[in-house]
């Protein structure tokens, strides 16, 4: 009786639940719909024109590791003569660009080393033939200079003495350091003579 009663209520009473529909895209965009919302990758939707167009990658040659670009002159900038050649800085310029200057002493002496060295190290103050008035380090053991003698000098610095020409062993005035064995050119020694 209850079972009966039951189904002519429920027959009476009008559907309040109904069941439940998914929303759908309409039909000629469902594919984009589903793209966008199912979180679909580009590279599967059906319409190769929505893909997103990524640009290409330069070259690792082309690639600029650093945020300022570098500076570039214009051609209005280069026909009014922006590029200048760096000139290079001579290490000797007192003998204005020639390779040996012969020059004449004008005082002998000994000078003490920068530190941490420790010695008398013997320095020549020469006037060379353009005007240059430099002072130039006496190389090897022993030497024969006196002022007013004739010597020829090169470049070459000395480092912990500050100086940046040597005399040249051998030529002029200056004689060569005798009994020397080895770096023989540089010291203006003759082979010894072999028995």
């Amino acid at each position: 009786m209850s079972a009966i009663l039951r189904s002519i209520a429920s027959a009476s009473r009008p559907a309040l639940r109904t069941s439940f529909v998914p929303h759908q895209a309409p039909a000629t965009s469902r594919s984009l719909w589903s793209a966008s919302r199912l979180h679909v990758p580009p590279s599967c939707t059906p319409y190769p024109s929505i893909r997103p167009t990524l640009p290409n990658p330069q070259p690792n040659s082309l690639r600029q590791f650093h945020a300022t670009p570098s500076a570039k002159a214009t051609l209005n900038q280069v026909q009014r003569g922006a590029r200048k050649r760096v000139k290079r800085k001579t290490k000797a310029p007192a003998l204005t660009g020639c390779q040996q200057r012969k020059g004449v002493i004008t005082y002998i002496g000994i000078k003490k080393p920068k530190k941490p060295n420790s010695a008398e190290r013997k320095i020549a103050k020469v006037k060379l033939t353009n005007g240059f008035h430099v002072t130039a380090y006496i190389m090897g053991e022993g030497h024969n200079l006196q002022e007013h003698g004739v010597v020829l000098l090169r470049g070459g610095r000395t480092q912990d003495l500050g100086l940046k020409y040597k005399v040249v062993r051998g030529a002029h005035d200056f004689s060569g350091v005798a009994g020397r064995r080895t770096s023989r050119s540089k010291y203006g020694a003759k082979k010894p003579k072999s028995n």
